[in-house]
């Protein structure tokens, strides 16, 4: 590609041609401030505070924006482009609220940093409000108005990222407001509850629905049992809440710090990974060995992309399949299973699920279902990031707990269970047991790398002695319609299907990648959890699904066998058209 030469600063650099200037500052360690900028989305200069000078321009340009030109000489701060920039950001604040200290946002909201790096300790305009209700309408997310920039971030995500135009710019002017489309209540837009706008919001204006003082007063009761479950990604991105690296595994910390709240059990959520591989991995061998049901199967342990067919796709609900999440699965084993086994009533337990997701949020009671136990399955799913609130609020010095172990009944797991957090980890974990059950042999080598990396939709085919297996993946809602078109034509056309299996995460990376991580998320943050899992994996005793010794155990004395009359009960949902929201 070729080069372009120009001076940042005095100093000379060489960079692609069509480099933004934000871009090239940063290849030479130059801090450009931004606002509105986020590296997963096309900028488009909302905000103003990147400003730069470049020669011969009689105006001051905004770096996030502007592309690089042979010979360009910019200067990236001096006093003025200082003042101005700070001028922006105070214009920006005298119409934010001030309530940083009760703000979800509260040490970690890019505005509150950058007017603490410009020095901001009063307010130079008059502070004018806009008198805008919050939205509190959905179980997973909390709308606060008041709080907006007008970045445009959430927005952005909405549409070109999962293509699922939830959010929107309504008024103009003055009156210019981001809101549910249609002007309607969150929940009665079509919002699949993936968590992504309150990932990518700058401020307190987009949060998950906070819940910690519920999951406090339950483990202030003396006759409640309450026990928890940490899903595969949390493992790998609770560490940047306390200074740690991206993608660092802290499992064993995080048991000892879940033991430190207060929980009498501690489960893994990749234990019912290798359930829902079971599960998952027999209908997809009945379908595709029998005919017993359609074919592709599209997996299902991500709620948001289930709200999205459910309102997009209602033709496709054949296709899915009927395995819960595996977080739903622990739920009912965790008031059926475990409480039979250690003689609790299952009406005393209180279940917490530790999700990168917020979603789950809403998954919890989707459906009846969710109730299969005879209670509510898991009372309250929180966030990676509330889980960190809470270690902090209990003054937990997470980075130095000593690794303990989860409760083997509902805690031991594969390798193939943890990289389930990664995009294309469902379906190679899947494929390491559908190899088993169809050939009753052993995998060689368990690594499916085809269905690994960042690629928005990625494809292959896998030989199973001698049979062809076609499978998809795809993550970000946007890239999803591309195969599922391909699908319906074939079926229109009674042509042999494109694919065998599909796998689909409605965020970027996966659940790596999920609505309630920490913040800061970008394709380098979601590499290296990822990375983390995989580690995990090649770490494990025993790498499928199948050899869990726990798993063998729960079908031996429980279930029977998978896709049992029991497992039907306990294991399996069904999903409901929607298609108000096909516009």
């Amino acid at each position: 590609m070729k080069k372009v030469k120009l001076k940042i600063d005095g100093k000379e650099v060489s960079v692609k041609e069509g480099t933004t200037i934000l871009d090239a500052a940063k290849e030479m360690s130059i801090n450009i401030p931004t606002l509105c900028y986020h590296p997963d989305l096309d900028s488009w200069a909302a905000c103003g505070i990147c400003i730069v000078k470049v020669n011969n321009s009689p105006k001051m340009l905004r770096a996030c924006a502007t592309a690089v030109a042979e010979g360009m000489e910019v200067i990236t701060q001096d006093s003025e482009i200082v003042e101005v920039r700070r001028s922006v950001i105070e214009l920006i604040l005298s119409t934010h609220p001030n309530e940083c200290l009760t703000c979800l946002r509260n040490q970690n909201c890019e505005l509150q940093r950058l007017a603490a790096e410009f020095g901001i300790r009063k307010m130079t305009y008059p502070q004018r409000l806009r008198d805008l209700p919050g939205d509190m309408s959905t179980s997973s997310l909390v709308l606060n108005p008041e709080k907006c920039v007008l970045c445009g971030r959430c927005a952005k995500v909405c549409q070109d990222m999962q293509g699922v135009w939830a959010l929107e710019f309504l008024g103009r002017g003055e009156g210019t407001r981001i809101a549910p489309s249609g002007d309607v209540n969150l929940n009665d837009s079509p919002c699949i509850k993936c968590g992504q706008c309150s990932a990518h919001c700058p401020v307190g204006a987009i949060t998950e629905k906070s819940e910690e003082h519920i999951v406090w007063q339950a483990l202030r009761k003396e006759d409640m049992y309450p026990v928890v479950q940490i899903a595969p990604a949390v493992r790998v991105a609770i560490g940047e809440a306390f200074g740690q690296p991206s993608g660092k595994l802290e499992t064993g910390k995080l048991y000892a710090a879940l033991k430190m709240l207060g929980f009498k059990a501690i489960f893994d959520t990749n234990f019912a990974a290798d359930l829902t591989i079971m599960e998952e991995g027999s209908e997809f061998v009945e379908r595709f060995t029998t005919g017993s049901g359609p074919i592709p199967l599209i997996t299902t342990c991500c709620p948001a992309w289930v709200d999205y067919l459910e309102k997009y796709y209602p033709e496709m609900i054949p296709y899915f399949s009927t395995a819960k999440s595996p977080q739903s699965m622990l739920g009912s084993l965790s008031k059926t299973y475990y409480a039979e086994k250690m003689g609790i009533d299952p009406e005393k337990i209180f279940m917490v699920s530790i999700m990168p997701c917020t979603a789950k949020k809403f998954e919890i009671a989707r459906s009846e279902e969710m109730f299969s136990s005879g209670q509510k399955d898991i009372d309250v799913s929180l966030t990676t990031r509330e889980l960190s609130r809470m270690i902090k609020s209990a003054g937990i010095d997470f980075n130095n707990l000593p690794d303990e172990e989860a409760d083997s009944i509902l805690g031991d797991y594969s390798g193939a269970a943890t990289i389930f957090g990664a995009t294309g980890g469902v379906m190679e974990a899947a494929l390491r047991t559908a190899y088993h059950l169809v050939t009753k042999k052993d995998l060689q080598d368990v690594n499916f790398t085809e269905a690994r990396g960042l690629e928005g939709v990625k494809e292959a085919k896998i030989d199973v002695e001698g049979t062809e297996v076609r499978i998809a993946i795809a993550h970000g809602m946007v890239n999803i319609a591309s195969v599922l078109d391909k699908v319906k034509s074939a079926a229109e056309k009674g042509q042999e299907p494109p694919y065998h299996f599909i796998e689909v995460m409605a965020c970027r990376g996966g659940c790596v990648g999920g609505g309630g991580q920490p913040y800061g998320a970008d394709d380098e943050k979601r590499k290296a959890r990822a990375a983390g899992l995989y580690t995990d994996d090649l770490k494990a005793g025993n790498r499928c699904s199948h050899e869990n010794p726990q798993i063998q155990r729960l079908y031996a004395e429980y279930l029977g066998s998978p896709l049992s009359k029991k497992s039907h009960e306990l294991l399996h949902t069904s999903y409901t058209p929607r298609p108000e929201y096909r516009w």
